[in-house]
């Protein structure tokens, strides 16, 4: 039975976790390694192919020879209504056998060869063999030569089930990139979410820090109460900001563990996972043109548009022959043979009645007469069918023909979503770049003026206004260049996807276990 394993090398080691550890520390390869691995969804896309395989073996049993054999004895007993028989009642029995191989050949042509074997015995009177043993030898070849003619013809199912079998795998390996881009996109979500909940915790800190040092300028009477009141909102605000990022990292860390399905134990409380990783933003060089292209070569659901049209174009051809007369030619070649206890009459006049002598005979001598082709018979001979309902009705080839023009348009449909799919990713990626290198360049001036503003508000120059407002500007841009740092990895996988290269850039592949 062929099976698909999934081999996934790793470029980077696998981090140790802890036995019972209550976080887990993982970098994206680990986390697509265990989807891999666990993914129920994916467990049950894996068996497609080997049912499809399986399928295909059996259509392919269509021209293995096939064997039978048939035993059948009778007796029977009836009165006699002739004086010749010399007996109030005949009684007869017969016993025959037969063996035949058949085998279905790839031009749509049948040979049958069969070897029948009879033995009669008989009370009957005036027999000149009795028992009497037959045997015959039998060679039957009949070739269609217009309808069902030819390799196609006869191997269709054969085919169709091996393009199923491409489709399913085709399928399979569309269920792997979606996977992998699930676990990407989860995995990138909870970077972002747990590093946004960072920025939200260094700006309470620094709002709190200047609600500490508000409340001690009260004391002294430096600072108007105003100024206390507008540093407590802002903490609040900042409070309020932490609970909405903290559910964001926890609905993260729920939709991550779901992809993976990591097992755990009974009645033990999942592991926080701990992304290892943080997503670069370096430049990638792209190339539309070289994506299009892998694209329309690699994508596995183009793969499967192809192999459907290729399986339409069959079926197309299918029906065109079937709308042919049924003209098949014949050849019988078949060889007798006799043997039995032979009776000699007085006078070699059955009628008589007077047996002189019996000379035994086996059933070995039929057999030899038949193998020995001592009696050579033959035929030869044409049919020729015509069903007026093929000959008059076009409506199965009618049908064919459009499904394979459907195919094809379906084809050409899904290759320009391809080229879209590339176009829309590669300008993503150029866009996220571009917003990655705006987003630093954004927290630098924030961080640095946040710094002058602090400063001033010591030299008694600017607001405490002034100084929250660049700590929520500063809040933000954080937040802005996390998320378009994330974004840019998600575009990049997005790329890949679109080009059908997810499993090949993740170093993901099929292993045939099945021995062949």
């Amino acid at each position: 039975m062929k099976r698909f394993a999934i081999a996934l090398i790793l470029f980077t080691a696998a981090s140790a976790a802890r036995a019972q550890a209550p976080e887990k520390a993982m970098t994206l390869q680990d986390c697509i390694l265990a989807a891999m691995e666990n993914n129920l969804n994916l467990a049950a896309e894996i068996l497609s192919p080997e049912v499809a395989a399986a399928t295909a073996r059996r259509a392919g049993e269509a021209f293995l020879p096939k064997l039978s054999f048939t035993l059948g004895q009778q007796k029977s007993n009836s009165a006699s209504y002739s004086g010749l028989e010399a007996t109030d009642q005949i009684t007869t029995d017969y016993t025959d056998y037969q063996s035949t191989l058949e085998q279905l050949l790839p031009t749509g042509a049948t040979l049958t060869a069969y070897l029948y074997t009879y033995s009669n015995s008989t009370n009957q009177g005036y027999q000149t063999i009795n028992p009497r043993f037959g045997a015959t030898l039998n060679f039957d070849f009949s070739q269609p030569l217009l309808r069902d003619f030819g390799f196609k013809m006869s191997r269709r199912q054969i085919i169709i089930a091996r393009n199923d079998q491409e489709v399913s795998e085709n399928q399979l390996r569309q269920a792997l990139m979606d996977t992998v881009y699930s676990v990407e996109e989860a995995y990138w979500n909870l970077v972002y979410s747990r590093e946004n909940l960072k920025v939200q915790q260094e700006a309470l800190k620094l709002a709190r820090d200047l609600l500490a040092k508000n409340t001690r300028e009260l004391e002294v009477g430096t600072i108007p109460p105003i100024d206390l009141l507008s540093a407590r909102a802002e903490v609040a605000t900042r409070e309020a900001d932490i609970l909405q990022a903290e559910a964001l990292v926890r609905n993260n860390q729920d939709t991550l563990r779901t992809v993976l399905n990591l097992p755990r134990e009974k009645d033990a409380p999942a592991a926080v996972i701990i992304p290892a990783e943080m997503p670069e933003a370096g430049p990638v060089p792209l190339n539309f043109e070289e994506a299009r292209t892998r694209a329309l070569a690699h994508r596995p659901d183009l793969a499967s548009s192809r192999v459907s049209l290729r399986t339409s174009t069959l079926n197309l051809s299918y029906a065109r022959n079937q709308t042919l007369p049924n003209l098949s030619f014949r050849a019988v070649y078949w060889s007798p043979g006799v043997s039995g206890t032979q009776i000699l009459y007085q006078d070699d006049d059955p009628l008589s009645g007077v047996v002189i002598e019996t000379i035994p005979g086996g059933r070995s001598l039929a057999f030899k007469d038949a193998f020995r082709f001592r009696y050579k018979n033959w035929f030869v001979g044409l049919t020729l069918d015509l069903p007026l309902e093929a000959l008059v009705s076009r409506a199965q080839a009618t049908q064919a023909r459009l499904e394979s023009e459907q195919a094809a348009l379906r084809l050409r449909n899904l290759e320009e979503q391809a080229v879209l799919a590339v176009e829309i990713a590669v300008r993503a990626i150029e866009t996220d770049y571009k917003r990655t290198q705006a987003y630093q360049a954004a927290r630098e001036l924030a961080e640095d003026k946040l710094a002058a503003e602090e400063k001033k508000l010591k030299a008694g120059m600017s607001t405490n206004y002034t100084v929250l407002q660049q700590q929520r500007d500063l809040a933000l841009a954080r937040t802005n260049e996390i998320r378009a740092r994330v974004d840019y990895s998600l575009s990049l996988a997005k790329l890949e996807k679109a080009m059908g290269t997810t499993l090949e850039s993740k170093n993901i592949s099929f292993r045939d276990t099945s021995g062949r």
